[in-house]
């Protein structure tokens, strides 16, 4: 008998079950992964359309945060590889399901889990960043404000998102482990060399022979009918008296 609980391992419930497209929006790993997803477009967006101005001393256009262009070109590298991230994690959540190795969904959902872990730690150095830069830009007049406060505020967000897919693929690894571990019955393989197994060795056979019983008040006196035959036969061969032809 083989293995058939790793179906359920490390999240897929239904191994190549069908795909409810319904059930798979409406999972919340889903919903903050897409929210992931458009707060990493809001970041790199807004720095690539009004994250450089040019200063009234250089024609050269210089990053809204302290003139920094790290930190710019910091938040749209980030930005832009959790946005190609995310959608590459919402194809893997919809093919998991269909795999129906456990160490292949392992393997996924490690992954998750590690850049999960990483990117939440970059989106914080982000924040953290973009926030140090800003407090130290003086000279706002000519800077759109609501574009740089947008950035820091969903560089913010991220990090709750990208925290909360962590917990959500860090729960999937023990789980899909927990059931992993869970030992099955297999079947031993069979020996050819017993010509049968130990707890059903055959008995001995020993005929018995059977005695005749005499039952009480039978009559034994008797005379044995079976010893005659039922009636013979007193008839005489007839002698051959010689062919006679008939007279006319």
């Amino acid at each position: 008998m083989e293995e058939t609980g790793g179906a359920s391992a490390y999240g897929a419930a239904l191994a190549g079950g069908g795909f409810d497209f319904n059930k798979f929006v409406r999972q919340p790993q889903t919903i903050v992964r897409l929210l992931s997803w458009v707060f990493a477009i809001v970041v790199f967006s807004c720095i690539t359309a009004e994250g450089y101005i040019n200063t009234p001393h250089s024609a050269q256009a210089k990053c809204v945060f302290n003139e920094n262009d790290s930190a710019c070109h910091y938040a749209v590298g980030i930005g832009v590889i959790a946005f190609l991230a995310c959608v590459a994690f919402l194809v893997l959540d919809v093919y998991v399901p269909f795999m129906s190795n456990a160490q292949e969904r392992k393997y996924v959902v490690m992954a998750d889990l590690g850049f999960s872990g990483a990117w939440t730690f970059l989106w914080f150095v982000c924040f953290c960043l973009l926030a140090s830069q800003w407090g130290r830009t003086h000279d706002v007049r000519a800077i759109p404000e609501d574009a740089a406060r947008a950035t820091i505020a969903f560089s913010f967000f991220s990090i709750a998102t990208w925290g909360i897919l962590t917990y959500f693929a860090l729960g999937r690894f023990r789980r899909g482990v927990g059931d992993v571990a869970v030992p099955t019955y297999t079947e031993p393989p069979p020996d050819h060399h017993t010509p049968y197994p130990p707890t059903y060795a055959p008995t001995s056979y020993n005929p018995t022979t059977y005695t005749p019983t005499t039952y009480a008040g039978y009559p034994s006196n008797l005379p044995n009918m079976q010893q005659q035959p039922p009636f013979t036969s007193n008839l005489q061969p007839q002698e051959d008296a010689g062919y006679q032809p008939p007279k006319y």
